[in-house]
């Protein structure tokens, strides 16, 4: 097995003219299956915190508090704790280096997620669902930057596309793991035993045992090693916030890469991923008014929201498969473009019309196929704007930065559900995300000021 970790500027494998993966090694496989494994288990976590969200608040909070409500709060929190973690381990990527970093994060995350399984009440339920995102939010950065440098230029956008696609195949995990267990409740099988939103916490721990592999095997990328050899003594600025703010050119592409990141981000977390509420309270009442009730009413409506994190992951990744070719054809900016106009028509249209089950297998991925499409384009995309000794940082700044200025989007989302606005109606929820839609305008207005990145090599300072 040794001859598997050949030094990443082994040369490729095959002519520069054939597909894209021709020109990869084994190394440049296994640098990919890691970071995109750690991205995967990352995103698993998330989706089992989206999954239990509703079942956690139902059984956490005291009598007379909102679900919907306190539900935004926790994952406002969960946001912020992402954009801190972010911002901490996305200069520390580039200071002690990717593979480091990357340890160090996945086992931050998967420890508190499965600590959040021992919560008492809404409050320690909060704070771990902060750490969790600490953790969670480091991750992304360094797994970008890793690959990034690590591939050859003509695979580096496919190879960064399949990574954040791959991080579809956690949410469908997550989602197989709601169905299951809702499968179990339903025929009264928890009974007993920890609550179900509980034994998916604990399920969302097992990912630490990855962090092992990554500090067994994976070595710092190359050029990153020689950025920090060639920046002992010297003033070159590494992991440093206040240098890219120094330089036009890296301050110009942070600001807008933090606009193109604030539009996703609030419309994913503060619009998107309220849709399995959405579900479950479509489908509640319409098993309910087929005569369900009790732990075969709750067994059944966590099957459909299962089925819609499912659907909406089918449509994630070949919708972040799709934006990566289409990027390809065309440009990063026309990319974004469609990506943002298909994103806000099908995620009103899902809010708006979704009311029986069969539109959760129409609506649904549709929905996923444009959304999740613009994350496939910030991976591609971000590590472009930045040079070696800033790529961690600058990503980190554009996606999480971002983050604190998104938590107000399920903090919004929340403050729209309760009685102070649409909390009198049948579905709440519904119109919420049905007001919100206009953030993709938000998107659409930066993207005349973003620099065209396709085919050029990464900056360097």
């Amino acid at each position: 097995m040794a001859d598997l970790y050949v030094e990443p500027s082994s040369s490729p494998s095959s002519p520069s003219d054939g597909p894209w993966w021709h020109a990869l090694n084994r190394y440049h496989w296994f640098v990919l299956i890691v970071a995109a494994l750690g991205w995967l288990f990352d995103c698993l976590d998330q989706q089992l915190f989206l999954l239990a969200r509703a079942p956690a608040m139902a059984d956490l909070l005291k009598e007379g508090q909102n679900p919907n409500e306190y539900g935004g709060y926790a994952t406002a929190i969960f946001v912020l704790g992402w954009a801190t973690g972010g911002l901490i381990f996305g200069s520390l990527g580039d200071r002690i280096g990717r593979a480091k970093t990357m340890v160090i994060t996945i086992l931050i995350y998967s420890a508190c997620t499965g600590l959040s399984a021992f919560s008492q009440g809404f409050m320690d339920f909060a704070f771990y669902r902060f750490l969790t995102g600490l953790g969670v939010g480091g991750e992304f950065a360094v797994g970008v930057a890793l690959v990034a440098e690590v591939m050859p230029d003509r695979a580096r956008p496919h190879a960064l596309g399949l990574l954040q696609a791959l991080s579809a195949v956690g949410n469908v995990a997550a989602a197989l793991i709601e169905m299951g267990l809702s499968t179990i409740e339903r025929s009264g099988g928890l009974s007993g035993s920890l609550d179900k939103w509980r034994l998916m916490f604990l399920v969302g721990a097992l990912p630490a045992l990855l962090a092992l592999l990554v500090r067994w095997k994976l070595k710092e990328p190359e050029q990153w090693q020689r950025m920090k050899a060639e920046s002992k003594g010297t003033s070159r600025a590494v992991g440093s916030y206040a240098a890219i703010f120094r330089d036009p050119r890296w301050r110009h592409n942070a600001l807008v890469g933090l606009v193109l990141a604030c539009t996703g981000v609030i419309a994913l977390w503060g619009i998107v991923f309220f849709v399995f509420d959405l579900v479950g309270s479509v489908m509640a009442k319409e098993l309910a008014a087929q005569g369900l009730t009790g732990d075969d009413l709750k067994g059944a409506v966590g099957q459909w929201k299962g089925t819609a994190s499912l659907m909406l992951n089918i449509g994630a990744f070949t919708g972040m498969l799709a934006f990566t070719s289409f990027t390809q054809r065309t440009n990063r900016r026309t990319a974004f473009a469609v990506a943002f106009v298909g994103a806000g028509i099908t995620t009103a249209l899902t809010f708006w019309l979704l009311r029986d089950p069969w539109h959760i297998f129409v609506l649904v991925p549709l929905m996923g196929f444009f959304m999740l499409g613009i994350f496939g384009g910030y991976a591609i995309y971000f590590p472009e704007l930045f040079p070696t000794s800033l790529r961690s940082t600058g990503t980190s700044f554009c996606y999480n930065v971002g983050r604190f200025l998104a938590a107000s989007g399920p903090w919004t989302i929340a403050l729209l559900s309760s009685d102070r606005f649409f909390g009198q109606t049948d579905e709440p929820l519904r119109y919420a995300g049905l007001t919100m839609c206009s953030v993709f305008i938000v998107g659409l207005i930066a993207l005349p000021f973003a620099p065209e990145t396709k085919g050029k090599p990464l900056p360097e300072d």
